[in-house]
């Protein structure tokens, strides 16, 4: 059985590091990364996509074979949809992104590619909602979450609004990710996006009415918040901005997910409290990891990384 399926487009962005000129080569996306932190930490996983036929795409594929990442539609494509990222490190720790989209035809996922077989055969099913941005990967990622539900798979689904994937338009984001609510069981969500969702105040109504078992919201050097059975659960952050930089947010759903796996968790209704937060320190030390190691998909740290981290601390 898979532990982890996961679909989503491919990103591919460049990262400056601390260095002037320094770059580093980060393949991605929210499911791509949380595939291969998932993989990383000792459980199997299943990656749902389209890559271009180019470096860019080859790199990817390769670091996802050399994670053991299966590619469940490995096609390369003449044309990809691919992004690149430049971000831009100010000396207050603020971010600049600018985004830049080659050219190129529709290679999107179909509902046709999702199939049912592997859906049944997985724990998890994970996407992000840049995945809902345009048809026909909007209709795939549908499928394949109303899925999983169905199947009684705990439904992972992580809050990603991008301008360069949804044209600046804020409101269809919110609207695409409200549709598939109903759908989920734990939504990781940015501090910066807890207001497309009306704000935290709103979110325990959200979790009642769409029957979420847990939201998680990241708040960078101060650490997560959980929403769960009405409670908020807090953990602190690390020395590192352990969730507040790229790449590290996925470090820290994959490990926070593997987590929760590895502590016998196969559907929601097994979470507890101190399950989810024994998870939640397990990936805020991932996401520190990563941001020390700048981020990049090689610098998602392994199972073994995180717990001599733990080790080092008591």
């Amino acid at each position: 059985m898979r532990d982890l399926y996961s679909i989503g487009e491919m990103v591919i962005d460049f990262i400056p590091g601390s260095e002037e000129a320094s770059y580093i080569r980060k393949a991605g996306g929210a499911p791509a990364n949380v595939a291969i932190a998932v993989t990383k930490n000792g459980l199997k996983a299943g990656m749902c996509c389209k890559v271009g036929d180019d470096d860019f795409g080859r790199f990817l594929m390769d670091t996802l074979a050399e994670y053991h990442v299966e590619a469940l539609c490995p096609k390369l494509c003449e044309e990809a949809i691919t992004t690149m990222a430049f971000v831009t490190l100010a000396a207050d720790g603020e971010r600049k992104f600018t985004f830049a989209r080659k050219p190129g035809a529709d290679m999107l996922l179909t509902p046709e590619e999702v199939k049912e077989e592997e859906i049944a055969d997985s724990m998890v099913i994970h996407a992000g909602s840049c995945s809902l941005s345009a048809s026909p990967e909007k209709e795939a990622t549908v499928k394949a979450l109303r899925s999983g539900s169905e199947y009684g798979k705990i439904v992972s689904f992580d809050v990603n609004y991008r301008n360069l994937m949804w044209k600046d338009d804020v409101n269809a984001c919110t609207q695409a990710v409200m549709e598939i609510l109903p759908y989920v069981d734990l939504l990781k969500i940015s501090e910066e996006e807890v207001g497309m969702l009306g704000g935290e105040d709103e979110i325990p109504g959200i979790m009642k009415k769409n029957g979420i078992t847990l939201v998680i919201e990241t708040l960078g050097s101060e650490g997560a918040m959980a929403f769960f059975n009405g409670e908020a659960v807090k953990v602190p952050g690390r020395k590192a901005k352990a969730v507040d930089a790229t790449g590290a947010g996925d470090a820290f759903w994959g490990a926070f997910l593997a987590s929760l796996r590895l502590q016998g968790a196969e559907k929601a209704a097994d979470l507890d409290k101190e399950m989810i937060l024994k998870a939640m320190d397990y990936g805020n030390v991932s996401g520190c990891i990563c941001v020390q190691k700048k981020g990049a998909i090689a610098s998602i740290p392994t199972r073994e990384e995180i717990e001599a981290y733990l080790a080092e601390e008591k």
